[in-house]
């Protein structure tokens, strides 16, 4: 039996992914925002609308009799703010929009990020920020927000770097001792969207981490790392002076060459804030969602996915 039909936007991306995987299990008929260009093989049971966040024939299409809309779609590294701000605040208003227009307006879970609670850091935490704002401000009142914490997992290609690096010869951390990292793996944030996306579902926003929402230190971090790696990666702590020299000359080169890079100025502030912690008061009920993966056993297995697609020099 059909749980209805729910729209998704990003549902081609790392997310998104296991999105559309947690959410037909369950039973929901799948129809994704798909923009045009190449993209990943998608299951035969998927209905596709072609288009983009700034196409109103496109966002009509996909929320046409749609019980539920997951709203994941968004810029993870962009040239400047007004960049940021085009996909992740202006995107996010144009579908709100449409979705409060729709004759009945769907539930909308909206997934951001634990970023946005410190809009001050980052054009991108001020983006999302902003882009959850859009939502309360423009879409329909049933209305839930995601915040999860850092989110790894196999297919996740921003953190296969660092992660690799537990191999060895270096495992670089930032040299915060008392700073705390909350993490989460995508299977687990899936299941939270799609627990929340069913009819009754409470409202307001949420933050996601695993079961130590207290968080991680880094050296803890990349010692569980090394550990699932069963690796020899050596632990460098990066003193926070260096880390934002690196950025802000990676950042430099980037404006130079045309490039879009990752570890900007703004990152490295992201990256050095000192409480990624959070509350179990702060996440879902837990009569309704519960995280399931541990730290080890899902950078374990994440692990396992980066040796099948590991360069020769890696260890096997």
């Amino acid at each position: 039996m059909s749980a209805g039909c729910v729209a998704i936007t990003g549902g081609t991306g790392f997310i998104g992914s296991y999105l559309v995987q947690s959410l037909t299990a369950a039973g929901w008929h799948v129809r994704l925002l798909v923009r045009p260009g190449p993209r990943p093989a998608l299951a035969a049971a998927v209905e596709v609308v072609n288009g983009d966040l700034n196409d109103p024939c496109a966002l009509s299409r996909l929320l046409d009799g749609a019980d539920a809309l997951v709203h994941a779609a968004g810029a993870i590294k962009a040239r400047s703010r007004r960049a940021f701000l085009d996909t992740n605040r202006d995107g996010a208003r144009h579908l709100a929009e449409m979705a409060k227009q729709s004759p009945h307006p769907p539930r909308v879970v909206m997934v951001s990020s634990l970023a946005a609670r410190e809009p001050h850091l980052s054009d991108y935490a001020f983006s999302k920020a902003a882009g959850e704002q859009a939502f309360r401000d423009h879409g329909p009142d049933d209305l839930a927000i995601l915040r999860p914490a850092a989110v790894y997992g196999p297919g996740d290609r921003e953190t296969a770097a660092w992660l690799r690096a537990a191999w060895g010869p270096a495992l670089p951390i930032p040299h915060l001792p008392a700073a705390r990292v909350c993490l989460i793996h995508a299977a687990d944030v899936a299941a939270a969207v799609t627990a929340l996306c069913a009819p009754g579902a409470p409202g307001g926003t949420f933050e996601l981490s695993d079961h130590r929402t207290d968080g991680y230190g880094w050296r803890e971090l990349a010692e569980t790392a090394r550990a699932a790696a069963a690796g020899r990666g050596h632990i460098v702590a990066i003193p926070p002076v260096v880390l934002r020299t690196i950025a802000g000359i990676g950042a430099f080169l980037g404006r130079l060459n045309g490039r879009v890079v990752m570890l900007t100025p703004g990152k490295a502030r992201e990256i050095l804030h000192p409480d990624w912690s959070s509350h179990p008061t702060r996440q879902p009920p837990s009569s309704l969602w519960r995280p399931v993966w541990t730290l080890r056993d899902g950078l374990a297995k994440t692990f396992g996915t980066l040796r099948m697609t590991a360069p020769a020099a890696d260890p096997t």
